[in-house]
């Protein structure tokens, strides 16, 4: 067989992985070599180029799809505040009254700002203003804001003041944002300097709390934050993905499906 009739070959095999990456599906080299009667090595520089060219994220064994999470937080907080609410209703029973908790920026963690009242802080810490702001507003009288460089994408201060104030903490409790929520490649975001500043937080916290839609849940960005058996719990929707929150499972990670969301909540 000569190499022109080689080519097409490789593009269908590439186009059909590209799909189902596409459709929020992790893949697996072993199985896509069987599948497509090929040789794992060559499955693996399938996955090397559609990374390379941005489509997806190589981890051990496979890739996941990336991470759909864009926009500004103004975007985001538009998205699905029904299905975000429920999830901060979740989160709520797992932080004991009195905690001082960190809350990282992020359109989910402003609803857990809002409940905050309920879980009745000592003290509330956050680098993003539109979460301290709901705090005030929603009944926490210890509130210490971080400061530094705001970035606007992610709505939380970033930048080397910002690290050197987190350096100096120790919460009992992180509620930890992300961009991509993965057993195999932990939670992870799209910036350096915003995978940084998180990263600083969660190894300082006693335990870390993981939310988590169904669209994140599965999907990868380029920057790591923390393993997911590092994560103390996770958070996620009703409807998530039973496989991925049985592999969160089986590494540990304690897992609160959030209550049903209803059509209103869409």
């Amino acid at each position: 067989m000569s190499m022109s009739e080689l080519i097409p070959l490789a593009d269908a095999r590439r186009e059909l992985i590209r799909g189902r990456l596409r459709e929020g599906r992790p893949v697996k080299a072993a199985e896509l070599a069987a599948e497509f009667a090929v040789s794992e090595d060559t499955v693996r520089r399938d996955l090397r180029d559609l990374a390379r060219a941005g489509e997806c994220r190589r981890v051990y064994g496979g890739a996941l799809p990336l991470s759909p999470a864009g926009g500004n937080l103004t975007e985001r907080r538009r998205e699905a505040p029904g299905r975000k609410r429920l999830i901060a209703e979740a989160v709520i029973p797992l932080i004991p009254p009195g905690s001082t908790v960190f809350i990282d920026a992020g359109s989910t963690n402003v609803q857990v700002a809002s409940l905050a009242w309920r879980f009745q802080p000592r003290t509330v810490i956050t680098n993003a203003p539109s979460i301290a702001a709901v705090l005030s507003e929603n009944g926490v009288d210890e509130i210490v804001v971080i400061g530094g460089r705001l970035d606007p994408a992610t709505g939380s201060c970033l930048g080397s003041r910002t690290l050197r104030e987190v350096e100096g903490l120790a919460p009992d409790v992180v509620i930890l944002g992300g961009c991509g929520i993965a057993a195999d490649a932990g939670v992870t975001v799209f910036s350096s300097e915003e995978a940084e500043i998180k990263r600083t937080v969660a190894a300082t916290s006693r335990a870390v709390i993981v939310t988590s839609t169904r669209e994140k849940l599965g999907t990868a960005a380029p920057f790591a934050i923390m393993a997911a058996s590092r994560v103390s719990a996770l958070v996620v929707e009703a409807d998530a993905e039973p496989r991925e929150v049985e592999r969160f499972s089986r590494l540990g990670v304690a897992v609160t499906r959030a209550a049903p969301a209803t059509f209103e909540d869409q």
